[in-house]
């Protein structure tokens, strides 16, 4: 469970930076097996973390509301 609150601590881009290293020493195939099991367990977890963050921001992002002319008013809650 420290590994899953540690990656909510992350940013958005911590975690990215992070799931793109992962990636990377993965595809190089010099991991040995229980460490890229391991990897690639953390990899999906950050993953799902950057997705959340995604949705959460296109949400609060589609919850602007417009005036007539198209200017910002806020948002709706």
């Amino acid at each position: 469970m420290a590994e899953q609150a540690d990656i909510q601590a992350l940013s958005f881009e911590d975690a990215l930076k992070e799931l793109e290293r992962i990636v990377a020493r993965l595809e190089s195939g010099e991991a040995p097996l229980q460490e890229a099991i391991d990897l690639y367990a953390r990899g999906d977890e950050l993953r799902q973390q950057c997705a959340a963050r995604l949705d959460a921001a296109q949400a609060r992002i589609e919850a602007i509301r417009t005036d007539a002319e198209g200017r910002a008013t806020g948002t709706v809650p």
